[in-house]
């Protein structure tokens, strides 16, 4: 029996998305469950994949799949291709398993020619209707298939408009557009040499072919790259017979949410048109009136769609984004999907789901994508400085926060500035899916037209960006970098701030402050942390780090680098004295000056932390690295000590290492230079005794010794802590107690886990460390080639971002193993950067450690991954049942 690769609307559900696409599965399921959908077919992602697998061709046996389908469609419909009396015209679209809004491409009207179009206007009495549906077509024909740049179809538009007075579109006559088709082919032959595709089966092959082309185009790579898609899903291809919203006053299009997409608040939400068609809602070529607006212009069909959007929010039980068409009177639905949204909607119609017994509280937990949450804790505009502001112009707030940078009017210099290390604000007059790399690297954007649910206002809010819309007060000129707002000239470079919860555009830069944390934030992170397993730690260095921190939740100091703590502009001069000692009594007279400069540093740490536990490293980067590079630094310092330059420049030379991080670092300082980790530990038990006294409490002191590579490096280096410590207690009389443990980095250190746990009391996997040595990527350069390794599939990611498991996983998973096998009890973490990323952090909950530490920003990010990684294990479970 022959595979299936095409499937009528009727034969699909919503569990079929990984064949037909979000689009295609919930087009059948409205179908199914007796919605008003226009009828169509599918032609699958396993075709996609076919596609590609042959060549980039349609084998024969799927076009005759989708020929059979076809003459459903007909019968279905009571039209038929080609047919010059009642001809059969589709839309064709794009829909993958997840959804990529505006990412690929799209093609209305097919199946109009030179004939068809006759008789459509015969039948819909409007030969305006239907050579300006002829028009769009040739247009994105012309673009999709036979890629030819929209600027040669869109001038003609203008120059139409322009010559005789038109603002809109819709002024267009039945002439015009006549003339503009015959321009439009002309077009066509011009730039391809072909005439225009009369047939409308070679067209509907054409289309095919160009959807499955689309999802490889470059927009559509980096958005799966930004949101971690896979590449060999492939993309469905939907084909649809067409209603039409350009008939006339009778007719419209629009987009809705079910919930507001940036508030989260329980109320229809969207925007339309009369006499239109979907692409000029979500393309911004019009600015469309809010939804509200239907119930007085069109009661009836406003009352039918608001009931048909509340019984899809109940049968997928999520908020939903659908589009609609009205034909002459009559509502058709065209999609419905999960709608994208800000967190902070996100968390809104999240609990209060729970709240509506909608959803259940396990349930709410998986909603939210861990790193979204990143958006809750961008900056918003000092309030004190804003009451100084005066808005330059008023827009939509199409997705909230704030921004503030340098104005850049395409794509292209918004990623270079960033490159450069500016602040870069994106305006455009709309943006269009071309425009995806320079809206990832914008602070925010701004556009003078579309609505809230235009191309750049979906976009923003799925990124988190701040992003003001509509702003048609700005007079945007892309060609000579400029826009006019009155009687302001905003020019490339010039500085403007961007409110996205207001839609106020303001002159120059604007202080921006850290955001409140909302009420709907609390509960879902309390339930979150009902559910984890995994403790979550915080890497700081200073109290405001680690307050930070705490205020986010986190649970302890995985990490601090007390290496940080030396580049302190009074402090530098003190440790380069000790560095620069000749003999071990002067190297113990500057670390005497730097001990009490130490000890402040961690008793603040312990006043924040209290009796949650503080990991302190001891000291790890090698010693060239406090010193001067520079001639003129090198010289003062030199006259600071009383040395000649060139004696200094030797010792700095002794100092310069060929790999430092594989060289005089970590525990090697310390079995070399013992007064060095005496001088830390002293420090950090003094710090914890007086914190302990001071604020009564029971602090419990971390000392981690890094970069163990060999048992017997563990055990000298913990003989001096121990010995310190022990010293410091006695001199204090004081019972407190302390650990002593090691970071796990280097390869060889996993694979000795059991011996190294006899002598360790917890472990930390700095996985940074260890991913470049596993690798041999050294992390600073690795930079310059990971990209070219992504692009061309050697990573499918950055091993840096995101755990390497079959690599750098095993070691860790090995390390964990043995090192339990011969101390049961040991506490192990990890405080790489791999802690605050989601993907890995479910990857270290399998492997049982007993926490992760991340930068504070990300522990909200890190205690909600822990969470899910707890329900997806769950879940794993009762699937192998």
């Amino acid at each position: 029996m022959s595979k299936k690769y095409v499937y009528l609307f009727k034969e699909g559900n919503a569990e079929m998305k990984a064949i037909l696409g979000g689009k295609g599965a919930n087009l059948a399921e409205m179908t199914n469950i007796g919605l008003p959908v226009p009828p169509g077919l599918t032609v699958s992602t396993e075709a996609c994949t076919v596609f590609y697998e042959n060549d980039k061709n349609l084998t024969d046996e799927i076009k005759e799949q989708i020929d059979a389908a076809l003459l459903h469609l007909e019968e279905q419909t009571g039209k038929k291709f080609g047919d010059q009396d009642n001809p059969l015209l589709v839309s064709v679209r794009s829909g993958a398993k997840f959804s990529m809004p505006g990412m690929m491409d799209t093609i209305l009207n097919l199946g109009l020619n030179d004939q068809t179009v006759l008789t459509l206007a015969e039948k819909s009495n409007n030969s305006r209707f239907a050579y300006d549906s002829y028009r769009r077509f040739i247009q994105m024909f012309g673009d999709v298939v036979l890629e030819i740049e929209k600027y040669k179809f869109e001038g003609v538009l203008d120059r139409f408009k322009e010559d005789n007075g038109y603002v809109d579109d819709t002024q267009l006559t039945v002439e015009n557009l006549k003339d503009i088709v015959e321009e439009f082919k002309a077009i066509v032959k011009k730039e391809r040499r072909i005439d225009f595709p009369q047939d409308p089966k070679e067209q509907l092959m054409y289309a095919i072919n160009a959807v499955f082309m689309s999802w490889n185009n470059p927009r559509a790579i980096t958005y799966r790259n930004l949101n971690e898609i896979p590449h060999d899903i492939g993309t469905a291809v939907n084909v649809q017979s067409m209603v039409f919203g350009n008939m006339g006053d009778d007719c419209g299009t629009g987009v809705a949410f079910t919930r507001n997409p940036s508030t989260g608040e329980k109320k229809l939400f969207g925007e339309f048109l009369i006499n239109a068609q979907g692409e000029d809602v979500v393309a911004g070529i019009r600015t469309p009136k809010s939804i509200d607006e239907l119930s007085e212009i069109m009661p009836e069909i406003y009352k039918q769609f608001e009931d048909i959007t509340q019984l899809l929010e109940k049968h997928y039980r999520d908020m939903q984004d659908v589009e609609f068409t009205i034909e002459q009177g009559k509502l058709y639905m065209l999609q419905t999907r999960s709608g994208k949204r800000t967190v902070h909607a996100a968390l809104r119609a999240a609990t209060e789901m729970v709240d509506e017994g909608l959803i259940t509280k396990v349930e709410a937990i998986q909603r939210i994508e861990p790193k979204q949450l990143d958006q809750l804790l961008h900056p918003n505009f000092d309030p004190e400085t804003m009451k100084a502001a005066t808005p330059l112009a008023q827009g939509l707030p199409a997705s909230p926060g704030a921004a503030t940078g340098r104005v850049y009017f395409n794509a292209e210099d918004v990623a270079k500035a960033v490159a450069d290390g500016e602040k870069a604000i994106l305006v455009r007059r709309e943006t269009s899916p071309e425009d995806i790399e320079g809206m990832i690297a914008a602070e925010g954007i701004l556009t003078s037209r579309g609505g809230m649910t235009s191309h750049a206002a979906v976009v923003a809010r799925g990124m988190g960006k701040c992003c003001v819309a509509g702003c048609e007060m700005a007079k945007v000129d892309e060609e000579l970098k400029l826009f006019i707002i009155g009687d302001v000239r905003i020019a490339e470079g010039d500085y403007i701030s961007l409110d996205g919860s207001t839609g106020k555009v303001y002159k120059g830069s604007i202080k921006t402050v850290k955001p409140e944390l909302s009420g709907n934030f609390g509960i879902l992170m309390n339930w979150a942390d009902e559910v984890r397993r995994m403790k979550v730690r915080t890497n700081a260095d200073t109290p405001r780090e680690a307050q930070t921190a705490l205020d986010f939740g986190a649970e302890g100091i995985g990490l601090c680098r007390t290496e940080h703590m030396f580049f302190d502009e009074e402090r530098i001069p003190v440790v380069r004295r000790m560095i620069l000692s000749t003999s071990t009594e002067q190297r113990v007279q500057a670390l005497d000056l730097l001990m009490p400069m130490q000890k402040g540093d961690f008793k603040g740490l312990y006043k924040i932390m209290k009796e949650k536990p503080v990991t302190v490293r001891l000291l790890d980067p090698p010693l060239h690295e406090f010193l001067p590079t520079e001639e003129k630094d090198i010289v003062a310092l030199a006259k600071d000590f009383d040395m000649q330059v060139d004696e200094l420049k030797a010792v700095i030379h002794s100092l310069q290492e060929i790999n430092p991080m594989l060289g005089h670092r970590g525990c090697r300082l310390a079995v070399t230079y013992p007064e060095i980790a005496a001088m830390q530990t002293r420090a950090i038990m003094e710090a914890a005794i007086e914190v302990s006294k001071e604020e009564n409490c029971n602090i419990i002191p971390e000392i981690m010794i890094p970069l163990i590579g060999i048992q017997a490096e563990l055990e000298y280096v913990k003989k001096v802590v121990v010995e310190t410590a022990e010293k410091v207690k006695e001199e204090n009389n004081s019972s407190l107690e302390y650990s002593v443990g090691t970071m796990i980095e280097i390869p060889r250190a996993t694979l000795i886990a059991d011996e190294i746990a006899k002598e360790a009391e917890f472990f930390s996997f700095g996985t940074n460390d260890l991913t470049q040595m596993t690798y041999g990527f050294s992390r600073d350069d690795a930079g310059k080639f990971i990209s070219e390794y992504r692009e061309k599939d050697v990573l499918p990611e950055d091993p840096f971002q995101s755990i390497d498991q079959e690599g750098v996983g095993k070691l860790v998973a090995l390390g964990v193993k043995l090192g339990r096998t011969t101390n049961p009890d040991l506490k192990i973490g990890v405080c790489g950067e791999h802690g605050g990323d989601p993907k890995s952090i479910e990857f270290f909950h399998k492997t049982g450690l007993s926490y992760v530490s991340c930068s504070p920003y990300r522990v909200p990010i890190a205690r909600l991954a822990a969470a899910q990684a707890v329900l997806k294990e769950e879940s794993d479970f009762q699937n192998d049942k």
